[in-house]
Protein backbone atom coordinates (compact mmCIF):
# COMPACT_ATOMS: atom_id res chain seq x y z
CA UNK A 1 0.00 0.00 0.00
CA UNK A 2 3.02 2.50 0.64
CA UNK A 3 4.57 1.51 -2.52
CA UNK A 4 1.45 2.43 -4.09
CA UNK A 5 0.96 5.27 -2.04
CA UNK A 6 4.61 6.47 -3.54
CA UNK A 7 3.01 5.50 -7.13
CA UNK A 8 -0.03 8.27 -6.88
CA UNK A 9 0.49 11.32 -9.24
CA UNK A 10 -1.62 14.40 -8.77
CA UNK A 11 -1.76 14.74 -12.45
CA UNK A 12 -2.55 11.02 -13.33
CA UNK A 13 -5.22 11.31 -10.60
CA UNK A 14 -6.92 14.61 -12.37
CA UNK A 15 -7.43 12.37 -15.71
CA UNK A 16 -8.87 9.30 -13.67
CA UNK A 17 -11.19 11.32 -12.22
CA UNK A 18 -12.67 12.57 -15.68
CA UNK A 19 -13.50 8.63 -16.46
CA UNK A 20 -14.91 8.71 -12.61
CA UNK A 21 -12.17 6.66 -11.65
CA UNK A 22 -10.30 7.79 -7.90
CA UNK A 23 -6.36 6.52 -8.70
CA UNK A 24 -3.60 8.24 -9.73
CA UNK A 25 -1.46 5.32 -10.37
CA UNK A 26 0.06 5.05 -14.14
CA UNK A 27 -1.33 1.65 -14.88
CA UNK A 28 1.84 0.55 -16.77
CA UNK A 29 3.51 1.20 -13.06
CA UNK A 30 0.69 -0.68 -11.43
CA UNK A 31 1.31 -3.60 -13.86
CA UNK A 32 5.05 -3.79 -13.42
CA UNK A 33 4.46 -4.34 -10.01
CA UNK A 34 2.42 -6.76 -10.94
CA UNK A 35 4.68 -8.63 -12.58
CA UNK A 36 7.33 -8.80 -9.91
CA UNK A 37 4.56 -10.16 -7.61
CA UNK A 38 3.08 -12.53 -9.98
CA UNK A 39 0.12 -14.98 -9.07
CA UNK A 40 -0.85 -14.43 -5.43
CA UNK A 41 -4.50 -15.24 -4.56
CA UNK A 42 -4.29 -14.49 -0.74
CA UNK A 43 -2.44 -11.04 -1.30
CA UNK A 44 -4.88 -10.81 -4.00
CA UNK A 45 -7.87 -10.82 -1.33
CA UNK A 46 -5.82 -8.71 1.29
CA UNK A 47 -5.50 -5.67 -1.34
CA UNK A 48 -9.68 -6.23 -3.08
CA UNK A 49 -10.66 -5.61 1.03
CA UNK A 50 -8.67 -2.52 1.57
CA UNK A 51 -11.40 -0.90 -0.72
CA UNK A 52 -8.65 1.70 -2.33
CA UNK A 53 -9.08 1.65 -6.32
CA UNK A 54 -5.06 0.58 -7.28
CA UNK A 55 -5.20 -1.59 -4.58
CA UNK A 56 -7.96 -3.68 -6.07
CA UNK A 57 -6.77 -3.04 -9.69
CA UNK A 58 -3.35 -4.91 -8.83
CA UNK A 59 -5.42 -7.50 -6.58
CA UNK A 60 -7.16 -8.28 -10.39
CA UNK A 61 -3.41 -8.84 -11.88
CA UNK A 62 -2.46 -11.18 -9.34
CA UNK A 63 -5.34 -13.28 -8.78
CA UNK A 64 -6.27 -16.40 -9.68
CA UNK A 65 -9.55 -15.88 -11.44
CA UNK A 66 -10.56 -19.35 -11.55
CA UNK A 67 -10.62 -19.33 -7.53
CA UNK A 68 -13.64 -17.42 -7.07
CA UNK A 69 -16.71 -18.82 -5.80
CA UNK A 70 -19.84 -17.73 -7.72
CA UNK A 71 -21.18 -15.47 -4.54
CA UNK A 72 -17.36 -14.03 -4.33
CA UNK A 73 -17.45 -12.68 -7.70
CA UNK A 74 -21.44 -11.92 -7.59
CA UNK A 75 -20.60 -9.74 -4.74
CA UNK A 76 -17.31 -8.13 -5.93
CA UNK A 77 -18.72 -6.83 -9.43
CA UNK A 78 -21.04 -5.08 -7.01
CA UNK A 79 -18.68 -3.88 -4.75
CA UNK A 80 -16.19 -2.82 -7.36
CA UNK A 81 -18.00 0.73 -8.38
CA UNK A 82 -14.63 2.54 -9.95
CA UNK A 83 -15.42 2.17 -13.50
CA UNK A 84 -11.62 1.06 -14.43
CA UNK A 85 -12.25 -1.75 -11.46
CA UNK A 86 -15.14 -2.88 -12.69
CA UNK A 87 -14.07 -3.33 -16.26
CA UNK A 88 -10.97 -4.95 -15.27
CA UNK A 89 -13.08 -7.75 -13.05
CA UNK A 90 -15.35 -8.60 -15.82
CA UNK A 91 -12.91 -8.58 -18.57
CA UNK A 92 -9.74 -10.72 -16.70
CA UNK A 93 -11.79 -12.92 -13.92
CA UNK A 94 -15.66 -12.97 -14.20
CA UNK A 95 -14.74 -13.93 -18.27
CA UNK A 96 -11.78 -16.90 -17.13
CA UNK A 97 -14.10 -18.28 -14.46
CA UNK A 98 -16.58 -21.25 -14.45
CA UNK A 99 -19.12 -19.38 -13.71
CA UNK A 100 -19.55 -16.93 -16.58
CA UNK A 101 -22.03 -17.98 -17.81
CA UNK A 102 -24.77 -18.23 -14.49
CA UNK A 103 -23.42 -14.73 -13.54
CA UNK A 104 -24.28 -13.63 -17.18
CA UNK A 105 -27.36 -15.00 -16.77
CA UNK A 106 -28.12 -13.97 -13.37
CA UNK A 107 -26.37 -10.02 -14.00
CA UNK A 108 -28.27 -8.90 -17.48
CA UNK A 109 -31.69 -8.95 -15.58
CA UNK A 110 -30.28 -7.32 -12.27
CA UNK A 111 -31.91 -3.88 -11.48
CA UNK A 112 -28.22 -2.04 -10.78
CA UNK A 113 -27.56 -0.32 -14.23
CA UNK A 114 -23.83 -1.43 -13.07
CA UNK A 115 -24.22 -4.90 -12.46
CA UNK A 116 -26.33 -5.33 -15.49
CA UNK A 117 -23.52 -3.53 -17.43
CA UNK A 118 -21.58 -6.79 -16.58
CA UNK A 119 -23.70 -9.03 -17.74
CA UNK A 120 -24.10 -7.12 -20.94
CA UNK A 121 -20.26 -6.86 -21.64
CA UNK A 122 -20.04 -11.03 -21.17
CA UNK A 123 -22.92 -11.57 -23.27
CA UNK A 124 -20.64 -9.70 -25.73
CA UNK A 125 -17.83 -11.81 -25.33
CA UNK A 126 -20.62 -14.44 -26.08
CA UNK A 127 -21.94 -12.92 -29.38
CA UNK A 128 -18.12 -12.55 -30.39
CA UNK A 129 -16.67 -15.79 -29.40
CA UNK A 130 -19.57 -18.12 -28.29
CA UNK A 131 -22.59 -17.03 -30.22
CA UNK A 132 -24.40 -21.08 -30.06
CA UNK A 133 -27.61 -20.77 -28.26
CA UNK A 134 -27.82 -16.82 -28.12
CA UNK A 135 -31.27 -15.62 -29.04
CA UNK A 136 -29.69 -12.66 -31.75
CA UNK A 137 -32.28 -11.36 -33.02
CA UNK A 138 -33.99 -11.27 -29.30
CA UNK A 139 -30.85 -9.15 -27.98
CA UNK A 140 -31.34 -6.78 -31.10
CA UNK A 141 -34.93 -6.40 -29.28
CA UNK A 142 -34.09 -5.55 -25.91
CA UNK A 143 -31.30 -3.02 -27.43
CA UNK A 144 -33.97 -1.40 -29.54
CA UNK A 145 -36.30 -0.76 -26.38
CA UNK A 146 -33.98 -0.25 -23.65
CA UNK A 147 -30.52 1.54 -24.66
CA UNK A 148 -31.62 4.92 -25.64
CA UNK A 149 -32.76 5.70 -22.27
CA UNK A 150 -30.76 3.71 -20.49
CA UNK A 151 -27.57 5.04 -17.51
CA UNK A 152 -24.58 5.75 -18.44
CA UNK A 153 -22.88 2.16 -18.47
CA UNK A 154 -25.26 0.57 -18.60
CA UNK A 155 -26.24 2.11 -22.20
CA UNK A 156 -22.37 1.57 -23.15
CA UNK A 157 -22.24 -1.89 -22.74
CA UNK A 158 -25.30 -2.63 -24.40
CA UNK A 159 -24.21 -0.82 -27.30
CA UNK A 160 -21.22 -2.59 -27.57
CA UNK A 161 -22.79 -5.54 -27.60
CA UNK A 162 -25.17 -3.68 -30.52
CA UNK A 163 -22.01 -3.17 -32.28
CA UNK A 164 -20.49 -6.84 -32.06
CA UNK A 165 -23.85 -8.28 -33.14
CA UNK A 166 -23.76 -5.93 -36.28
CA UNK A 167 -19.44 -7.00 -37.00
CA UNK A 168 -19.66 -10.57 -36.52
CA UNK A 169 -23.31 -11.74 -37.36
CA UNK A 170 -23.90 -11.03 -41.02
CA UNK A 171 -27.39 -12.05 -40.91
CA UNK A 172 -28.14 -9.79 -38.42
CA UNK A 173 -25.85 -6.38 -39.81
CA UNK A 174 -28.30 -4.63 -41.47
CA UNK A 175 -30.77 -4.41 -38.30
CA UNK A 176 -27.50 -3.56 -36.08
CA UNK A 177 -27.30 -0.52 -38.38
CA UNK A 178 -30.84 0.30 -38.48
CA UNK A 179 -31.19 0.32 -34.57
CA UNK A 180 -27.93 2.20 -34.40
CA UNK A 181 -28.94 5.18 -36.88
CA UNK A 182 -32.44 5.49 -35.06
CA UNK A 183 -31.43 5.70 -31.84
CA UNK A 184 -28.65 8.07 -32.31
CA UNK A 185 -26.96 6.84 -29.44
CA UNK A 186 -22.90 7.79 -28.77
CA UNK A 187 -23.33 9.95 -32.04
CA UNK A 188 -21.69 13.23 -31.18
CA UNK A 189 -19.22 11.19 -28.76
CA UNK A 190 -15.68 13.08 -29.29
CA UNK A 191 -13.33 10.57 -30.57
CA UNK A 192 -9.59 11.30 -31.09
CA UNK A 193 -7.76 10.86 -34.37
CA UNK A 194 -6.96 7.62 -35.56
CA UNK A 195 -9.60 6.17 -33.34
CA UNK A 196 -12.91 4.44 -34.35
CA UNK A 197 -16.13 6.17 -33.21
CA UNK A 198 -18.23 4.15 -30.59
CA UNK A 199 -21.50 4.84 -32.46
CA UNK A 200 -22.44 1.28 -33.82
CA UNK A 201 -23.40 2.15 -37.45
CA UNK A 202 -19.65 3.91 -37.51
CA UNK A 203 -17.87 1.71 -35.77
CA UNK A 204 -19.31 -1.42 -37.61
CA UNK A 205 -18.97 -0.16 -41.19
CA UNK A 206 -15.28 0.46 -40.43
CA UNK A 207 -14.53 -2.71 -38.69
CA UNK A 208 -16.04 -4.95 -41.17
CA UNK A 209 -14.22 -2.72 -43.73
CA UNK A 210 -11.15 -3.58 -42.41
CA UNK A 211 -11.96 -7.04 -42.41
CA UNK A 212 -12.60 -7.31 -46.07
CA UNK A 213 -9.24 -5.59 -46.81
CA UNK A 214 -11.29 -2.78 -47.78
Amino acid sequence: MAELASLDDPKARAVNARHGDDHGVNLGKLRAIAKRLKTQQELAGELWATDDTAARLLAILICRPKAFGREELDAMVREGRAPKVHDWLVNYVVKKSPHAEELRLAWSADPDPVVAAAGWALTTERVAKKPEGLDLAGLLDVIEAEMKDAPDRLQWAMNHCLAQIGITHPGHRARALAIGERLEVLKDYPTPPGCTSPYAPVWITEIVRRQQGG
